[in-house]
């Protein structure tokens, strides 16, 4: 199952810069395992914005939420999530 993932990461201003940077790292490392695993399939950078658009495969909605609470910054972040089906002129 495809879907369109948008997050948004607002990390409090006043948040411990030391600890933002280690659970952006644990992030870096989370996102890019599931990338080797073909999970995350996409990855990109909204421009000007702390934000993404991905695009994850996975087998089920509750794979995805459980792929997706398990990112080290969940707890900062707004997420809104699309399911995707093949588009019929699609080659």
């Amino acid at each position: 199952m495809l879907f369109h993932v948008e997050m948004q990461v607002n990390i409090p201003h006043d948040f411990p810069a030391e600890k933002a940077d280690a659970i952006k790292a644990a992030e870096k490392a989370y996102a890019q395992d599931l990338q080797r695993q073909g999970k995350w399939l996409h990855l990109w950078r909204i421009a000007g914005r702390y934000a993404n658009v991905s695009i994850f495969d996975v087998e089920s909605v509750d794979e995805l939420h459980q792929l997706l609470s398990s990112l080290p910054l969940f707890p900062f972040m707004d997420i809104k999530v699309t399911p995707l089906a093949r588009h019929p002129s699609a080659i």
